[in-house]
């Protein structure tokens, strides 16, 4: 059974959390596939999905069940990848990654990869960090690559650095001469921030919220480059990760500036793989790589 495509049903219900919409995506018979995950649930003894009035979400056997099958699925595309003779060269590596690290440190990265990896292509999703995480959870992307506040569950993090926010200034800016501020030394000037719910707003709306100040921002934005393009235009302070920008600083007359409260020293830049995967030689070698490369921009 476990070899039927009783599985597939039971996978494509685990993501879409309906029986309706998996038979929509499969464009397979709604009883088939509710008749086919029975049969499963029988073989195996147990259930393996909560049936509620929204949907269906796996039971505790059920996630078991799909981190094993989405596993085997890769790991046996991966054997034949190996026998067709493409497990170095022809192969796609899939790059989850939240905004900031997209920027500019994963094209640069890929790009030196490529030079002693000629065969390797790449997909880099850009996504929510949460999304980024889901992601490699469920086999659609090999690695994810993104800033976290707190340990995250049921993931695996290859490598974690510190990621703490600067202050990014134009160089002829009043504050420009300094190499670390607090962050009440920002309220004379006009600040750009990124929207609610990004790492580094949320670690800057607490701060905030410690210190008892307040910030009117002139510019709310998710794009890290539209965000720094009015740093250049309007002489304004926002906020950045040192890997979002390191490359851009020297060329576009930028500079990034320590900010000295704890709270903006939290975040960290993970690595993440799916549990108990064995990663191929490639996608091994690229994380190894990335690992180098974050060595080579820690502030």
């Amino acid at each position: 059974m476990l070899n039927s495509p009783a599985l597939e049903y039971f996978l494509e219900v685990v993501r879409t959390g309906s029986v309706n919409e998996a038979s929509r995506r499969l464009l397979v018979a709604g009883s088939a596939i509710s008749r086919q995950i029975g049969k499963l649930e029988q073989e195996i003894g147990v259930p393996l999905f909560e049936r509620r009035p929204r949907g269906m979400v796996p039971s505790a056997a059920g996630a078991l069940l799909a981190a094993y099958a989405r596993r085997a699925a890769l790991e046996t595309d991966q054997v034949l990848a190996d026998i067709r003779g493409r497990g170095r060269l022809g192969t796609i590596v899939r790059v989850a990654s939240s905004q900031g690290i997209a920027q500019e440190f994963l094209p640069h990265a890929m790009a030196s990869f490529r030079k002693d990896h000629p065969g390797t292509t790449f997909q880099l999703p850009v996504v929510a960090p949460s999304q980024a995480t889901q992601m490699v959870q469920d086999g659609t992307a090999d690695l994810a690559m993104t800033f976290s506040l707190a340990p995250i569950p049921e993931v695996r993090v290859i490598h974690a650095q510190r990621a703490p926010i600067q202050a990014l200034v134009r160089s002829d800016h009043p504050l420009a001469d300094r190499n670390e501020i607090h962050l009440h030394d920002l309220l004379p000037y006009p600040v750009a921030l990124t929207e609610e719910g990004a790492t580094n707003r949320r670690l800057f709306d607490l701060c905030c919220a410690i210190e008892g100040i307040s910030f009117e921002p002139l510019l709310v934005s998710s794009s890290s480059s539209a965000l720094s393009a009015f740093v250049r235009e309007a002489n304004a302070v926002s906020l950045i990760g040192h890997i979002s920008i390191h490359e851009r600083l020297r060329i576009e007359g930028l500079k990034a500036i320590t900010i000295l409260n704890p709270e903006m020293h939290l975040r960290t830049i993970q690595i993440q793989a799916m549990v108990g995967r064995q990663l191929t030689a490639v996608v091994q070698e690229f994380a190894d790589h990335l690992i180098r490369r974050l060595g080579e921009t820690e502030v």
